[in-house]
């Protein structure tokens, strides 16, 4: 369960945008998204192969 403190005296819009926040980082939608749908093995880890070889070219062009 998601809490978010409010201060006296707050705007809503805020609190709504903290709760946001933490729903986001929760992954809960990510999650449904990808259970949605069944990915094999195989395309799985070759999309763990690609990002991994993206992040590395990434990694080299800041160095």
């Amino acid at each position: 369960m998601i809490i978010v403190p409010i201060k006296e005296g707050e705007n809503i819009e805020r609190a709504l945008k903290k709760f946001k926040r933490k729903f986001e980082k929760t992954g809960v939608v990510r999650e449904l998204r990808a259970r949605k749908t069944f990915v094999k093995k195989s395309v799985k880890r070759r999309d763990e192969i690609k990002k991994a070889i993206y992040v590395q070219k990434m990694q080299l062009r800041d160095e």
